[in-house]
């Protein structure tokens, strides 16, 4: 692979909005990729570089595909959706917060699939010499976040557990290059941003974790397809043998965290330690989980809070974008997510 040159305090533009902003990318188009199997049905699957395609790639999860399966890499979530919406991809993997906003939308979308991570790389970061010793501290100090991303969620449930409003602060709304470079610079006093950046603030920018999202986010991500998929037998047959082989490749990545880091790195640029830090802590914990009530009604709480702050156009029951069929053997949305254990 081409080597990329990675500045200590910047991330790659493929990572830039990969934990689920809302708002949309200067290009949304979808780039075209490589098409893996063969066969008379075809897949055409909306990805993030580093993601999917990466992770089955190196599981060994796309040989001997009976169907094919093309790529389209995209910048972030929010694209990715409006692709599946508009029937330019079948299906495409995302976060907590980009369905959200797409259904708040009425985009053509179902969520399929979920799998469960730890929310320790949901973080506000604060120097290690800051005088903000817990959350309360916060009041009247400057945060950096994205707006509209799950982080900016995760900032509004931390505060409130702390008996604090979003108006309780100064928030800066910054997109994670920009908040990275304020936070190191102490234009802001906070940073709530997810991984991989909490492990690389912690090992370059001289961070602390003031909070994690634990017991305030869901710390779950998505699969979702567009409705006519669905509908259509055989691509139903492929979307089910292609979730299985996601599950299995996310198994692979927990038993192989060192391996998968380096494959993260050469893939996005992110420093090997970094990305291993961010498989330990956050990627590596997911696991596959039923698309279930708890599921639904966690992010209807995602949904009624960016409603209430104005962010999105509507309430609406987020449940009528949800296609549970796929939810055979999993386990519940609220099992324990996979841990590398303390020192790790």
């Amino acid at each position: 692979m081409r080597r990329r040159i990675v500045p200590a305090l910047s991330l790659p533009l493929a990572l830039l909005l990969s934990a689920c902003v809302s708002s949309h990318a200067q290009d949304n188009s979808g780039s075209s990729g490589n098409t893996d199997g063969k066969g008379d049905v075809t897949l055409d699957v909306g990805d993030q570089k580093g993601n999917d395609e990466a992770v089955l790639r190196a599981a060994g999860q796309l040989k001997d595909l009976p169907y094919k399966i093309k790529w389209s890499t995209f910048t972030s979530g929010p694209p990715i959706l409006e692709a599946v919406s508009a029937k330019a991809v079948d299906i495409g993997g995302v976060g907590n917060t980009p369905p959200v906003f797409a259904a708040a939308a009425r985009s053509h979308i179902k969520v399929v699939a979920a799998k469960h991570g730890t929310s320790d790389g949901e973080t506000i970061l604060v120097k290690k010499g800051s005088p903000v010793k817990k959350t309360a501290d916060l009041k009247g100090k400057s945060v950096a976040v994205a707006q509209g991303s799950s982080a900016h969620y995760q900032l509004v449930a931390s505060l409130a557990k702390a008996g604090l409003s979003i108006k309780d602060v100064k928030v800066s709304f910054l997109q994670p290059a920009d908040a990275l470079a304020a936070f190191t610079r102490g234009k802001v006093d906070a940073w709530a941003v997810w991984d991989p950046y909490t492990s690389q603030a912690l090992r370059q920018s001289d961070a602390r974790i003031l909070t994690t999202g634990q017991g305030v986010v869901n710390g779950l991500n998505f699969q979702v397809a567009n409705p006519s998929s669905l509908k259509d037998a055989k691509k139903v047959k492929v979307i089910k043998d292609y979730l299985g082989r996601l599950r299995r490749a996310q198994d692979w990545v927990y038993k192989h965290p060192e391996e998968w880091a380096k494959v993260w790195s050469e893939e996005t640029g992110l420093p090997y330690q970094v990305a291993l830090d961010s498989v330990k802590r956050t990627n590596g914990t997911r696991v596959y989980v039923a698309v279930d009530k708890p599921a639904v009604a966690s992010e209807q709480r995602i949904a009624d809070t960016f409603a209430k702050l104005k962010l999105t156009p509507r309430r609406y029951a987020f449940a009528d974008y949800v296609d549970t069929r796929f939810n055979g053997g999993l386990p519940p949305s609220t099992s324990a997510p996979r841990t590398y254990g303390k020192g790790s």
